[in-house]
């Protein structure tokens, strides 16, 4: 299967017609297809050249009892397709009756404009010329850098759909590229330093390469004189793509599908309830210009939308599919997977300061007289985290900021509580910034637990 034969009109009716045959009344179909190629190099040689095309089709179907049945397959022949209504249609005496997903009621709601043209995709030889020139340059930026030993050039183009016997027809083509540059550098009688960059775009010939080899350089450059740090408690500014990874790490607080299967910090009386500084606001914006891998719909083809999660510092609203929606009376946000049981997830995190209010701080990380630790990345967060009890001690990368001398952290963990951080934040500076996790400004947190290393 490619993408150019993925038309969406002529699969629904093949699908409703074997469907029909088969007695299935009601069913549904999400499927996502890319034609990939990515390399890597090592030293200038090549280490890893690949082209694929991959394809995922999830199919539903509901029985004469209501109840669900999912199965998978690569194969859209209409013998393939037939034979995954059928495994669907056997699967769905197994659903469970007290969880049953139905159609999303905005499934045939109008989608929203995105303005993402599909960009030209060079092939992997010019790939491979690019990211050989940006590897020679980063390796002679400076004598400590050594080798880059993890890195990659990519691109892709991709088509994702739904279509259900309701009528609904979604689909959506798009490219995409991405770029990642991790370099080591070394220095006799000194621990190794490692940093990087990434960089994203539509297209490959749009990646800013020189961005990103400057990054790498001065992240890696940044750490070499590197000390330890006492054990105490700091004040704490942590970068853009730093808070946003350690907010995604707690999403399910956000998760209306977590709160129903009581897997996080989040209840049903929680809506409305004070969870962060009132000067603090939190969307998940899947619309947003600088999201390079927004959809205009869901897994469930609900139309994609920018949600008020955090307003004034209270809890505004909760991610919903459908199943969740129905649950707490109110509409599907968009924010839906697709399966037996669907999931609940982020798009892209927007995190500002609340219009018409400010911290009341003039706090800015380039400047500050006054000892802080400046925290750059966060390391473990799959086993450093706690979701559901709201407790994390993750290893970061940063500095020890005296006097506006930065002074790298040789190895360290930061510790606390997610609940305590929202509302200890001191300020949020006024410049946000666009990373590949999401949008937000450099933000302050009051009295945070760092432990050194013995």
């Amino acid at each position: 299967m490619t993408n150019n034969t993925l038309d969406a009109g002529k699969l629904r009716n093949r699908v409703h017609t074997l469907a029909t045959s088969a007695g299935i009344r009601q069913w549904d179909l999400g499927a996502a297809c890319s034609d990939d190629c990515s390399v890597q190099v090592d030293r200038g040689e090549a280490k890893q050249l690949k082209a694929a095309q991959r394809s995922s089709i999830t199919v539903r179907v509901w029985n004469s009892d209501g109840l669900v049945g999912i199965t998978s397959t690569t194969d859209l022949t209409d013998s393939g397709l037939a034979r995954a209504l059928e495994g669907a249609q056997q699967a769905s005496a197994f659903g469970n009756p007290d969880d049953v997903p139905q159609f999303s009621p905005m499934a045939t709601d109008p989608l929203p404009q995105l303005d993402r043209p599909l960009m030209p995709r060079q092939g992997i030889l010019p790939l491979l010329k690019d990211l050989r020139a940006a590897e020679a340059e980063l390796l002679s930026r400076h004598p400590a850098i050594q080798t880059v030993p993890y890195n990659g050039l990519a691109e892709s183009l991709s088509t994702n759909l739904y279509l259900n016997s309701d009528g609904a027809i979604r689909t959506m083509e798009r490219t995409q590229a991405s770029l990642y540059l991790y370099a080591r550098a070394e220095e006799s009688g000194r621990k190794p330093r490692s940093s990087g960059a990434i960089r994203m775009a539509l297209g490959s010939s749009d990646l800013d390469i020189q961005g990103c080899i400057d990054e790498a350089v001065e992240r890696t450059v940044s750490h070499l004189a590197y000390q330890p740090i006492e054990t105490g408690s700091y004040r704490v500014c942590f970068t853009p793509e730093a808070f946003l990874s350690l907010i995604g790490a707690f999403s399910s607080m956000f998760s209306a599908r977590a709160v129903l299967d009581g897997v996080s910090l989040s209840t049903r009386e929680s809506l409305g309830q004070t969870l962060a500084v009132p000067f603090l606001s939190l969307e998940d914006d899947g619309l947003h210009p600088d999201h390079i891998s927004a959809s205009p719909f869901d897994g469930e083809g609900t139309p994609t939308q920018r949600l008020s999660l955090i307003e004034s510092g209270c809890l505004r609203n909760f991610l919903h599919s459908e199943a969740t929606a129905r649950a707490f009376g109110v509409k599907p946000t968009g924010h839906a997977g697709l399966g037996a049981k669907v999931s609940v997830g982020p798009d892209w995190f927007v995190v500002g300061t609340t219009p018409g209010q400010t911290s009341g701080q003039e706090l800015d990380h380039t400047r500050e007289a006054d000892t802080f630790v400046l925290i750059e990345d966060l390391s473990a967060l799959h086993a450093g985290v706690k979701a559901t009890q709201g407790s994390f001690s993750l290893p970061f990368d940063g500095w020890l900021v005296k006097g506006g001398e930065r002074i790298s952290v040789e190895a360290a963990t930061v510790a606390g509580d997610i609940r305590s951080l929202l509302i200890s934040i001191l300020h949020l500076e006024p410049i946000q910034e666009v990373t590949h996790r999401g949008v937000a400004p450099h933000v302050w947190v009051e009295g945070l637990s760092i432990t050194g290393e013995a």
